[in-house]
Order: C-alpha cells, then structure tokens, then sequence
C-alpha cells in the first residue's frame, strides 16, 4: 500500500559511506509528480550514488529515501515494476530489429501488455521499427533505449546522461521524446553534464558537489539568485582594445574559461569575455574603444545561464568538454 504524496521522491538526510570516503552527505531534497528534475554535479559529486540509492540499487548508510510513497528499502520489490532506468551506454542486441528489442526487453520485465507500436511511435521510430540495432545512429539508438525504459509504462522514469556523445540534432530529437513524456504524466529523473540540456528541459535543478545540494530551483530562480552579471564578447581584439578594457577596471578572459596567458592575452585575434554588472558598461567600454581608436571585429551581450551558476557553485574547472566529463561515484 503506498502513501498519497504529491512528491513522486522524497529524500531526507541520505548519506552513502565508502570506509573512509563520503560520497553523499546528509541529501535533502523532493521530487514532484509529473516533472522532469535533473541533478546536476561534477564528476565524483555522488550523482550516480544518489541515483541509485533512489531507484533500489544501492542502500543508504543512511537516511530515509521514499519512491511512489514507499520505502527504497523496505519496498524494493513493489517499486520496481513502478519505475524504467536508461542507464548511460544503453546498448542492445546487435542484430535484432527496433520492434524485436522492445518485444524482447517486454518479455524479460514480464510485461504482457505492453503497447510495441505505441512505444515506437512514442519515440518516432516508426520508419525504423524493422531496422536491426546495429545499423541505428547513436541518437535513434539513445531514443530506442528510452522506449526500452518505458516498456513496463513507469510512473518515473531516470535517465543517466541520456544524449551524451550525441550530434546536437539527435540530442535535441531525445529532448521531444522527454518533454512527451512530461506531457503524458511521467516523472522524469535526469542527469547530465549538458546545461543547455537542463535549462530546456528540466522544471527543477539540484546542483551537487562533494556529495551535498549546493543549490536547487528552477533554471531561473538559480540563475536569478546566483548570477548577477551579463557577458560581453569581443572578436578580434587588437591590443590597445584589451588595455583599454583593463585600465576601465575590467578583467577580459581570452577563449572563454581557457587559462590566461600573457601569450594568448595578446592575441590580435582572440576572443575576449568580459563580466559587467549595468548595461551602462557596454556604452562606457565603447565610448572608450572609440576615443582610443581601437578596434574590434564583433561584439556580442549575452545574458547568464546555467552553465554560469553551475562553475560558480560547483568551483568545478569546467571547459568546453562538459560531454566527456564520466560520473565516478
């Protein structure tokens, strides 16, 4: 019997032990029903620990973890024909079909009812139903994995890294098939590195590290609450332009996050980053660039985003290869 909760997870005062190490230290947080969440965190932040804790994997050192209303731990067996894992590297049988996988992966869950061709059709598949696995991109691969999830039809569904190593087309293929299932009721719990990919998709963000929430809301409210600067790039800068810039009391940051050089801080041609607090700045530094006769190819205001709250919570030495970076806890 399972307790009527709005929340579809609950979790309170979770805390995993390794001997020595703590990988998850006194976690708070709850899931809404009908959602898509997604915890965000470095690698070796105990997302994947938490994770597991909650979908029955791993059992707490301690603390409570509630799933549907029930205990992870006590409920185990009545959970989990309730929730659909995609594991990250979701990978299948080579040479059988898309309607051959899910007809298969129904079977082994014991599903006798579930809907193949809706599945299909759930994921946009339907012109590769008879199409070995083999010969599928990476991202219809990724899109047949989340039918695979789906096919005991959970009420929530988690999803490790779910377009990692995906083309931006295919990636945002997946993110249709996600925000569809959001409209249909599922609880969806996501992780990733990708931030564009939470900013769009997610109505709640956790951000972790070092095992514990550092900030958690909508993708505005945390970019509102911790990020208080917009962002002007400048291409094609000439070296009177970056003292300029310097002698107004501005730091411009060459290629975005790649480490200051002297070498590449004078570069006639590289792209600089600059923090400013008021609009009045951007007239000011051009005003500026205008009297001194200094040049520059572009100019671009950009407001923040999430990537921008998670390198300041996380204190994480992010660079432009979020994709590659592999939860170690």
């Amino acid at each position: 019997m399972t307790i009527n909760t709005p929340y579809a997870i609950e979790v309170d005062g979770l805390t995993k032990q390794y001997n020595d190490f703590l990988a998850v230290d006194n976690l708070s947080f709850t899931v809404k029903k009908a959602e898509v969440f997604a915890l965000l965190g470095p690698n070796g932040a105990g997302k994947t620990t938490t994770v597991e804790i909650i979908n029955t994997i791993l059992k707490p050192t301690s603390g409570t973890v509630t799933l549907l209303g029930m205990d992870v731990t006590q409920k185990k067996y009545d959970i989990i024909p309730r929730i659909g894992v995609l594991p990250q590297g979701f990978s299948s049988f080579d040479r059988i079909t898309v309607r051959e996988t899910l007809e298969y992966y129904s079977r082994l869950f014991g599903c006798r009812k579930t809907d193949i061709k809706g599945l299909i059709a759930l994921v946009n598949l339907n012109h590769k139903a008879d199409e070995q696995y083999r010969k599928l991109s990476g991202g219809l691969k990724q899109r047949l994995g989340i039918a695979v999830a789906l096919v005991n039809d959970p009420e929530v569904i988690f999803l490790d890294e779910p377009t990692t190593g995906l083309d931006p087309r295919a990636r945002r293929e997946v993110w249709e098939v996600l925000l569809d299932l959001k409209k249909k009721g599922k609880t969806v719990f996501l992780t990733t590195h990708y931030m564009e990919e939470a900013e769009v998709l997610a109505d709640t963000v956790a951000i972790i590290a070092k095992g514990r929430i550092t900030a958690m809301g909508s993708p505005l409210e945390l970019i509102e609450n911790n990020v208080n600067y917009f962002t002007m790039t400048l291409t094609s800068v000439d070296e009177n332009m970056v003292g300029i810039i310097r002698k107004m009391g501005f730091d411009p940051v060459p290629n975005a996050y790649e480490d200051t050089h002297e070498d590449t801080q004078e570069d006639n041609h590289g792209i600089f980053k600059i923090h400013l607090e008021h609009t009045d700045d951007v007239r000011r530094i051009l005003n500026a660039a205008n009297d001194g006769k200094a040049s520059f190819i572009s100019l671009d205001i950009r407001k923040p985003n999430l990537e921008e709250v998670f390198l300041k919570l996380t204190d994480d030495p992010l660079r432009h290869d979020l994709s590659s970076m592999k939860e170690t806890v």
